[in-house]
Parts: C-alpha cells; sequence; structure tokens
C-alpha cells in the first residue's frame, strides 16, 4: 500500500462547486424545495470536498445547525460550494453554503449553511487514518480555521465525548466553567 501524504494542502485543492436545478419532484405543496433534498445535496458536494482533501474514504460523523435562511423555489437553480476549515487527525470539518439564483443567473441570493464533519477511513474502509492538515491563506480562511476548534469542541461536548469543563477553546466565553 502506498504511503499516505500529510503534507498540508490549500483550500483550493479541495474546493467543490455543485450545481442543481429544482425539479417538481424535489418541491413540498408550496413549491418550495424540500429541507430533505437540500440536506442530501449538501452532504453529497460535502463528502467530495471532504474526500478530495483527504485523499482517502469518508463518512459524515456530524452536521452542525443547517438554517434555513430562503425558500428555494421550483425551477430556481441552486449552487453549492464546499471548502475545508480544518482538518484534526482523522477528521475534516467541511463548510458549505448554498446559493439560489433564477434560471437566467439573475437574483442571487445565500440560501443556506452548514459545517460537515467527515472521518477519513482506510481503504478497507473500516479504521481511520491520519490526513493532511490545511493550509489556510486568505483571512477568510484563517478566521474559519481559527474558529473550526471551537466548533468541534461544541460538537464533542454536545455528543458527550467531553465534559464542558474540559473545553479549552470556548471556555473563556462561560464564566461558569472554571
Amino acid at each position: 500500500m502506498p504511503e499516505r501524504s500529510l503534507v498540508p494542502k490549500k483550500v483550493s485543492a479541495s474546493h467543490t462547486v455543485m450545481t442543481e436545478m429544482v425539479m417538481p419532484n424535489d418541491t413540498n405543496p408550496m413549491g418550495n424545495l424540500m429541507g430533505g433534498y437540500l440536506m442530501r445535496w449538501m452532504d453529497i458536494v460535502a463528502a467530495i470536498c471532504a474526500g478530495r482533501h483527504c485523499e482517502a474514504h469518508v463518512v459524515t460523523a456530524a452536521v452542525d445547525h443547517i438554517s434555513f435562511q430562503n425558500p428555494i423555489r421550483l425551477g430556481e437553480v441552486i449552487t453549492l460550494e464546499a471548502s475545508v476549515t480544518r482538518a484534526f487527525n482523522s477528521s475534516v470539518e467541511i463548510h458549505v453554503e448554498v446559493f439560489a439564483n433564477n434560471i437566467k443567473g439573475q437574483e442571487p441570493r445565500r440560501c443556506n449553511n452548514a459545517y460537515f464533519t467527515f472521518v477519513a477511513l482506510d481503504d478497507d474502509r473500516k479504521k481511520p487514518v491520519a490526513i493532511p492538515p490545511v493550509l489556510p491563506l486568505s483571512s477568510e480562511e484563517q478566521n474559519l480555521y481559527e474558529s473550526a476548534a471551537r466548533r468541534r469542541e461544541i460538537r464533542l461536548i454536545l455528543s458527550g465525548r467531553i465534559k464542558a469543563k474540559e473545553a479549552t477553546e470556548i471556555r473563556k466565553y462561560f464564566s461558569d466553567l472554571d
């Protein structure tokens, strides 16, 4: 089996864009895209991005709060953009943003976003493997990189994997943890 490269990778190396058109079978009785379809597409684009960064098979481990900010209507075109924010030992956080516009490409608006966490697996798809670090270059990439550690701690607390008092990244935001 070839040795895995753990050289830091730029965010742009795995940036993934997916485009879909909202068809009648994708909508609810009000003519809006059903949330479950959108969540599926978000998971797909995030998984592709994670797989590219990790150079491995990946599985979804967590999805942070998905907020449905603007309805997406029948016939609109949606663009889903996924970028890696930070890599940990064997997990990677992916930020997904969803934009919608009409078929002419006009009236664009941001509709949704969420953070997905994936775990990279070996070729047998049984054991987690180490993954390359992220090399944030822009100030936005750096901000997402730094805040990823806080989001990770919150996920670990909410899943019961650590106690709030064990958190180091978010401790300064909550005085009652001391």
